[in-house]
């Protein structure tokens, strides 16, 4: 379990990020392209990603674990790759050492290239930015207008709810497995015992497009801690088109058609028939508004039932929020 423990200060001082982080989305993205869960959302993206990843980004793979573990100097505060990457190569030596020590003992082999990492080998970082330059070229640069426009609905949608229901059910509802106890948020994370203690510098909530564990918490050396967590509806089910609706813009068309049929009780078949899709759509829709949490599904005798959850109602009921395109810092 991992324990985040808050002070007053800081939860007086939680936001939500105004602007995505390149290489934060870079690097949960190839963690995620090393996982096997998910199938139904990332299985696609995984096979294409993959299969075209140049050669030259594949040593960024040896950093960075499926489970979400990483070196922090890889995605420093950035406002675009050349400011972040200028930070990531000007990482002191003492931090690369400590970072990569801590690494390899969660896990990743220490490979020669890593060892040469740590000494500040002028080869090992030049191999390093060429990895980090091929692998935003082929995952997040043609993306990243569609991922700011869903990573704009997805904070707008969390900043409403954030006003409406409060800090304890916003930090709580950013994925499964958090509990708030006292002063602390609980984080259910296999294989992890580790306490987080925040400084009074305050916490941003920062959703990635790309990642589906666990929540993540980055302490910062200056400024708020970072908690990153899974956005509500992950970069491959949005839809291309969404201009108009703004629940489209946060769950992608389909499935906030799904949604909205829902808020009465529909079987996967009844379901299939509202949306002229087949059964198997229906239910792969359905099945990732579950894991949403915006639906539920019950059996009723020999009948699957799904409909809302009010999580689901509220988010069909929230008034429209126009994106604002922000030039903050923010990143890990």
């Amino acid at each position: 379990m991992l324990k985040v423990v808050f002070t007053a200060e800081d939860l007086l001082k939680v936001t939500v990020a105004d602007t995505p982080a390149p290489l934060m989305e870079l690097v949960l993205a190839l963690m995620t392209l090393q996982r096997h869960d998910n199938c139904h959302v990332f299985g696609g993206w995984r096979r294409r990603t993959i299969r075209n990843l140049p050669v030259r980004a594949e040593p960024l793979l040896q950093l960075l674990s499926p489970a979400g573990i990483g070196p922090l100097f890889l995605d420093p505060p950035s406002t675009g790759l050349d400011d972040g990457l200028a930070q990531v190569l000007a990482t002191d030596r003492a931090v690369v050492e400590a970072e990569l020590r801590r690494i390899c003992a969660s896990g990743r082999p220490r490979t020669a290239w890593i060892r040469q990492l740590a000494v500040r080998d002028r080869h090992a970082w030049r191999i390093l930015e060429q990895a980090i330059t091929a692998a935003h070229r082929h995952v997040l640069a043609a993306e990243w207008p569609r991922l700011r426009s869903a990573f704009h609905a997805e904070t707008a949608w969390r900043t409403h709810f954030l006003a409406r229901h409060g800090l304890e059910r916003t930090l709580t509802g950013l994925s499964t497995g958090l509990r708030w106890r006292g002063m602390s948020l609980e984080i259910d994370a296999p294989g992890v015992d580790r306490e987080v203690t925040l400084r009074g510098e305050g916490v941003v909530l920062l959703p990635s497009l790309l990642w589906a564990g666990r929540v993540l918490v980055a302490p910062q050396p200056a400024g708020p801690a970072l908690v990153v967590y899974p956005a509500l509806t992950p970069l491959p089910l949005h839809d291309n088109d969404t201009v108009g609706d703004p629940l489209a813009a946060l769950l992608g068309g389909t499935r906030a058609d799904t949604l909205r049929a829902l808020t009465k009780p529909h079987t996967t078949t009844e379901l299939a028939r509202a949306l002229h899709v087949s059964v198997p759509a229906a239910s792969v829709q359905a099945r990732t508004l579950r894991d949403a949490r915006l639906i539920t599904t019950h059996r009723d005798g020999k009948a699957v039932l799904h409909w809302c959850t009010p999580l689901g109602v509220s988010l069909i009921a929230a008034p429209a929020a126009e994106p604002v395109e922000a030039a903050g810092r923010v990143g890990t």
